[in-house]
């Protein structure tokens, strides 16, 4: 649709009250936890201790005794218990699928090998702990790297490297003769996604179906996993999806848990709930996860010549999502800017530690993470300012669509735009001054700046389809549904303003319908920022045909030409005769249902932003202060601003915990030392410092809402500029191996490895 054809008025930039927020805030919204389900029992999972080893026995016997227990199963004791469905065509070996409840190997501390089921959740958690689980330990293998050494092999026979994926072609050439060379090796620690609700899921079992209430994110793709793994028809299968406690990517996949509850709910002939501890959920599902080592070459005024990548991404256990993950590190890696050769090599390793899955942001952290480290080298490698580094290298605003050399074909930017106005916001003349004073006189604590420019993809990697729908009632009620499926987004709200602006009618009388797959017959779901991009285009695009449909009914009853009628606030009148009018629900009324439904497909948009943080270190104990962050983002036209800026706050949130406080931490023998709240660093409102948001808006020009995605980018450029800051911090010390999260100890120790100070200048 072209640019002009977009809607420009009603509700869109709107800054409307999200409509969910009273219910959630006054408890009268419904998880799964709240559903009453006549005749649910409760399945309590037992979990592997071992990280790895064989799997000797499992003695049921005594938790079968307990009062309350229906059942205690092994996978013994479930001939019929069908493997965890992989989504479909997996790029990893079919022998290292996942089992729903462990047999003759366990292979990461928290795998299911057992469950109980029982009247109630307290006593299915006292009949657990009466489970006795034998298993033979085996050496285990924690880090990608030494894993991809087949030292310890997680399955018989096989190689730890489940895949490998090579993207561009080499660039020795071009590395041997560039005037600077710069050379990073990094760990990205994992992290663990901690939503408010753990995952959750019921299944109450029907004539050859079930009917499934789950946290979710994609309640089609759960839906049709389910029916491939138990032989169904999918049509057999119903998702719903009640409020969901956010979800940040871990919930779009089909767990064990899930197949194991669905099958015990057939076998029984009755409902069975699961719902996840706190506890449980630190070690069944992590984010992030890679070893990258990177070369980056450019010419002797910064601008960028090749960058090579090479990632060992840990999968964890079982390659359950294979590549999918790194494999969008690499499609992003060259970032904003322009460089001419590129070469990646991607290995997915399997390792004994949980499986890695999509976690907010999903790989473009990653890619963001190497990048900008890399551009700071150059600069501080040449004497130059970070921020010349990256206008230099930028690609200029004539050259979109711009094809980068993964194939990514680039919609549109500005990205100096954004860039200047985070300079201006964060104040960078002043804090450069402030921070050369300090340095002269080496007093008051150390002062870091660190810049983060960074682009994002949203929507689909090679392009993606929603459902969307749009009807009219006699009443005038407008039904929006949509195969979004929101986790604390707002799509109630933001997508019945879509079709309230279209349709020129009052917010109240549109109605959002969505998590149901019995009343929306397909749909792809929410993650990678595409709802409003894409599901919201879907919504657009059939209110359109909706108004255009009504246009054409009701010029046959007023008799009149199209072009004399004139419309506003859901009522067609005749120009020059406005007492001859009829309203929308009057024209369902006379003609019959007024509706269109539309599988909307969208190419993927590249949002982008620039983050400026500013950073003081106590020189005697090694604590980081973030002291300011400040974020410009552009992801087009926004429809709802107010929604938006929660979700950048939410983000920004999570990108600031993996850089100083948030990581996954195992001893030796995979055992978990962060597996609760009281261990896991996540910030607490005391740790925000200053958030300054901006706002640059480059419409997108694919979309007829000019909409890109939103909600992911303070995952992806906070940890590079909180991190950089820390770096320009620290100059004169030794900060090798000092990786996410900067810790104070870190921070401390690096303090005690000045370098020796050079008399020949930078």
């Amino acid at each position: 649709m072209r640019a002009e054809e977009r809607v420009k008025a009603g509700y869109i930039g709107q800054r409307v009250p999200r409509v969910e927020d009273r219910e959630l805030v006054t408890g009268g919204a419904r998880y799964v936890a709240d559903l009453s389900i006549p005749g649910c029992v409760e399945a309590t999972l037992v979990r592997s201790q071992v990280a790895h080893g064989v799997l000797r026995r499992v003695e049921l016997d005594e938790a079968r005794r307990l009062p309350g227990v229906v059942g205690a199963y092994a996978a013994a004791d479930l001939p019929g218990l069908p493997p965890t469905p992989a989504p479909p065509a997996p790029p990893s070996p079919p022998e290292m699928q996942r089992p729903a409840l462990a047999r003759d190997r366990v292979r990461y501390v928290g795998e299911p090998v057992a469950v109980v089921v029982a009247e109630d959740r307290a006593r299915g958690e006292d009949a657990a702990e009466a489970v006795l689980v034998e298993v033979e330990p085996l050496p285990a293998v924690l880090d990608p790297t030494e894993a991809a050494r087949d030292s310890v092999r997680l399955f018989e026979g096989m190689s730890n490297v489940a895949a490998v994926s090579v993207t561009g072609e080499p660039v020795d050439d071009v590395l041997a003769r560039a005037p600077v060379v710069v050379e990073l090796a990094h760990r990205i620690g994992r992290v663990a996604p901690v939503s408010v609700e753990p995952r959750a899921i019921a299944v109450v079992p029907r004539e050859g179906g079930l009917e499934v209430w789950c946290s979710h994110q994609a309640p089609h793709r759960l839906r049709d996993a389910l029916a491939r793994a138990f032989g169904l028809d999918r049509a057999a299968v119903r998702v719903r999806v009640p409020s969901v406690g956010g979800a940040f990517g871990a919930k779009s996949q089909t767990y064990p848990e899930y197949v194991v509850v669905a099958h015990l709910a057939r076998q029984l002939g009755r409902p069975v709930r699961w719902v996840e501890g706190r506890s449980e959920a630190f070690t069944a599902v992590h984010g992030r996860g890679q070893n990258q080592w990177v070369r980056l070459a450019a010419d002797e005024e910064g601008r960028a010549l090749a960058l090579e990548v090479r990632i060992d991404a840990d999968l964890g256990a079982y390659p359950q999502t294979g590549l999918l993950v790194p494999t969008v590190t690499a499609w992003v890696l060259p970032g904003p800017y322009r460089i001419p050769r590129l070469s990646v090599i991607v290995r997915g390793v399997v390792t004994n530690l949980p499986p890695t899955a999509s976690y907010r942001g999903a790989g473009r952290p990653e890619a963001a993470f190497a990048l900008e480290r890399a551009m700071d080298e150059v600069a501080r490698r040449l004497g130059l300012d970070p921020a010349e580094v990256r206008r230099r290298n930028f690609v200029p605003p004539d050259a979109f669509p711009y094809r980068s050399p993964t194939g990514a074909v680039y919609d549109s930017g500005r990205y100096s735009e954004a860039l200047d106005l985070a300079l201006e916001l964060a104040r960078y003349r002043e804090l450069r001054e402030e921070q050369r004073r300090r340095r002269a006189s080496g007093t008051g604590p150390l002062l870091g700046i660190g810049i983060a420019s960074f682009l994002e993809r949203s929507g689909g990697q090679t392009g993606n389809t929603e459902y969307g729908a749009v009807a009219v009632t006699e009443d005038g009620t407008v039904e929006v549904r949509t195969g979004s499926t929101s986790q604390g987004q707002g799509h109630r709200t933001s997508f019945a303003q879509v079709a309230a602006s279209v349709l020129d009618v009052e917010l109240e009388r549109v109605r959002v319908v969505q998590g149901d797959t019995a009343q929306i017959p397909e749909g792809t779901g929410t993650f990678g920022s595409r709802s409003v991009q894409v599901g919201g285009s879907a919504v657009f695009v059939c209110a359109r045909r909706v108004l255009e449909e009504a246009r054409a009914r009701a010029s046959e009853l007023l008799e009149v030409a199209r072009e004399d009628l004139r419309y506003g606030a859901g009522r067609f009148s005749v120009a020059g005769s406005p007492d001859r009018s009829l309203s929308l629900g009057e024209i369902v009324a006379r003609t019959g249902p007024l509706a269109a439904e539309e599988l909307y497909e969208s190419p993927q948009a590249f949002p982008f932003g620039s983050y400026v943080a500013v950073v003081e270190v106590d020189r005697e104990t090694g604590v980081p202060h973030l002291r300011r962050l400040v974020a410009v983002d552009d992801c087009g036209v926004v429809v709802n601003p107010l929604i938006v800026e929660g979700q950048s706050y939410g983000s920004l949130l999570q990108g600031v915990g993996q850089a100083l406080y948030e990581g996954m931490v195992y001893d030796e023998q995979g055992q978990p030392l962060t597996a609760s709240l009281v261990t896991y660093g996540v910030p607490m409102p005391t740790e925000l410092p200053e958030i300054v948001l901006g706002e640059t808006v480059t419409p997108n020009p694919n979309s007829p809402l000019g909409a890109k995605g939103a909600g992911e980018p303070g995952c992806i450029g906070a940890p590079p500029a909180v991190v950089n800051a820390v770096l320009d911090a620290l100059e004169g010390y030794d900060v090798s191996g000092l990786d996410m999260p900067i810790t104070a100890e870190k921070v401390w120790r690096a303090l005690q490895r000045p370098l020796p100070r050079r008399e020949d200048g930078p």
